[in-house]
Formats: structure tokens, sequence, C-alpha cells
């Protein structure tokens, strides 16, 4: 399924589930979260380009999980984890090599609904990623180091409650990922990855 489809699928099968129809809990301050599920990372196109060569970086998908609290009704922070992602690396359209990298970002969060009632509960948020590179390689045989990245980042993301405590989650983020990567122990570019993150999965709240 294409990321652009992905939170519409979600947000409509959620539908389909089952509500309590009891009153929930307020929804808000003092509440400890998790959300766990399924990401993918879409880098943007056009990545770099060395010695005249376009590079590209595929996407990837994996395992994911956040770790939230909600220190005023409308107002939380949330940390985004995940396994270490693997992208393979196109030089004008051929795979070339590949790297992992992992992606802790940490967002403050405004939900417009906090502190009601109302089964869906939408947010947005911004704050920092920061992202670690590991295991590069260049199928040639050359060296590849890529250096480690600060950047900014935004999300959007809805919570569709089921009960007081599990919901569907969908969310999204965008990431601001510039690498600074060294071919050869000589060649040097940047990499431009800035990638749209898409999570579904459920959410618990303590």
């Amino acid at each position: 399924m294409k990321t652009g489809h992905l939170l519409p699928a979600l947000i409509i099968a959620a539908g389909t589930l089952p509500l309590s129809q009891s009153a929930l809990a307020s929804y808000g301050q003092g509440d400890f979260f998790t959300r766990i599920g399924v990401a993918k990372v879409s880098p943007k196109s056009d990545n770099a380009n060395v010695g005249g060569a376009d590079l590209d970086v595929d996407d990837s998908s994996g395992f994911a999980m956040t770790l939230g609290y909600r220190f005023l009704d409308n107002w939380g922070v949330e940390l985004l984890a995940a396994q270490r992602f693997k992208h393979d690396i196109n030089l004008d359209g051929d795979k070339a090599g590949s790297t992992k990298h992992l992606p802790p970002t940490l967002t403050l969060q405004y939900y417009p609904l906090g502190g009601t009632d109302a089964r869906v509960q939408p947010y947005v948020g911004g704050g920092v990623n920061y992202t670690r590179f590991s295991s590069e390689k260049l199928d040639s045989g050359a060296s590849l180091d890529m250096d480690d990245s600060w950047g900014w980042a935004a999300q959007a993301g809805v919570d569709l409650l089921i009960n007081d405590h599990w919901a569907v989650n969908a969310a999204a983020w965008y990431l601001d990922i510039d690498s600074d990567a060294t071919i050869g122990g000589a060649t040097k570019t940047t990499v431009h990855i800035d990638p749209i993150v898409v999570m579904g999965g459920i959410s618990y709240r303590f």
C-alpha cells in the first residue's frame, strides 16, 4: 500500500471496530501512553549527486514504538523509537550499496480535543530528530561513511479510542535528515534524505 493511502485506510478500518457505549475517561493530563506498530520510512527523491550519478535511498519498513506523557490536557511529549531501518542505496537506478539507521525523535505535541471524552483525538507536534547511521557499505567494495544527523521534525496523528485504555493510532512524521557522506575515503557529498515516516498500529494509555 502506498504511503499516502495508509492513514486514510487505518481511519476507515478503525471506524468498523465495535466501540464501548460507556463514557470514556477524560483523555488528557497525567496520561502515560505507548503506541506500537509498523512504520514505513520514505525518503525524498534525488538524495544526492556523486560524480554525475544520481544517488537515491530506497524506502524501508519495520517495527516502531513511541512513549509519551501528557503533562497538560492539551500538551504532551512523545519519543519515537524503532528497530534499525535498512535502506538500499541506488546510483542511476542500480543498487550500489546499503545503510542502516536509527531515528529517535522527540516531539512536543498539541491535542486540540484534550481533556474531553471525544473518541477521535487528533494531534500535531514539532521537535528534534537524531539519526545514527551504521553498517554502511558499497557493493563495489569501496568504503562508505555517513555522518550522524541532527534536524527538526514535524508530526501529525490521530487516536481513535476504543475504550479507556486502547485506541487505534495512525501517525506521520517529516524528518529533516542530512548526512555528510565520504566515499572511498575521498569523495564527499551531502545526502538529503528528509523522509516521510508513516506508522499505523495500536495505542495504550495507562
